[in-house]
């Protein structure tokens, strides 16, 4: 990507290390906090109508509201979710880079907190993060996770999983948390939909160049071969061919003298 290329030459020096590492510190602290006061999340929630009467830090807030499935989760499930969330953090900001990873989170960001606050309806940083599953099974499909500690499962089939998950959520739900499934999905394919358009034109190349390359040297079945010269109707379509009485094939140069 061009832009990105460009823009992380200006402001590549801005971008923050580990950012998810910080973004699971600030989940874990929400959820402590709820533990102790539950509502203590309302005022963290996306609420257009407080944010626009000054309760601006909601458009923020709201994204680090430790949501699993829709709903918060039990202690175990919390701290399963923060280890999950550093473990695709650290992952990606390998693969992709500390600035990618930043841009790729503030994006994300950006437009889940828009949605959200366009359809008065949040989803909290749970879809933005599912985006990150996304963009790691990109990047790593064949690294082997366990599912509950016990089931091996590759991480493209896990966020297949998943994507099967958001659909049928996607049907079943507002249009709130639906806009908000096609942000999370906006957001990686302006990401990695050049890169798998690409890939897929590459391979539809060599499937033709391979095609090409093996009917070339498969050889091609004849009917006539001279038991002379080996000239067949492929090689010299302008010869004629006969069989001889002693059960060869011949061609016309090297018939003469034989009986057809």
């Amino acid at each position: 990507m061009n832009w990105l290329d460009k823009a992380e030459s200006r402001f590549g020096n801005l971008a923050v290390p580990h950012l998810l590492r910080y973004v699971a510190a600030l989940n874990g602290l929400v959820f402590v906090l709820y533990q102790v006061k539950p509502p203590f999340i309302k005022a963290l929630e996306l609420d257009p109508a407080a944010v626009l009467q000054g309760e601006v830090w909601r458009l923020v807030s709201h994204l680090f509201i430790p949501l699993f499935g829709g709903v918060l989760p039990s202690w175990l499930g919390a701290v399963f979710y923060l280890l999950f969330l550093v473990w695709l953090g650290d992952g990606l900001e390998e693969a992709m880079g500390v600035f990618r990873l930043n841009v790729y989170y503030l994006l994300g960001a950006v437009g889940t907190t828009a949605a959200g606050f366009l359809v008065g309806d949040g989803t909290g940083g749970f879809l933005l993060n599912n985006s990150l599953l996304f963009a790691f099974a990109w990047h790593y499909p064949a690294m082997q996770v366990y599912m509950f500690f016990i089931i091996p499962l590759r991480v493209k089939w896990l966020a297949i999983f998943d994507a099967v998950i958001l659909a049928l959520s996607f049907v079943r739900s507002g249009w709130g948390y639906r806009v908000g499934v096609v942000v999370a999905l906006a957001n990686f394919l302006i990401f990695f939909g050049p890169a798998w358009i690409a890939s897929r034109g590459r391979q539809r190349v060599a499937a033709s160049r391979r095609k090409q390359f093996t009917e070339a040297i498969e050889p091609v079945e004849t009917l006539h071969k001279c038991y002379v010269c080996g000239q067949t109707e492929v090689s010299s379509p302008e010869l004629e061919f006969r069989v001889s009485v002693d059960g060869n094939t011949y061609c016309e140069r090297h018939l003469q003298g034989r009986s057809a």
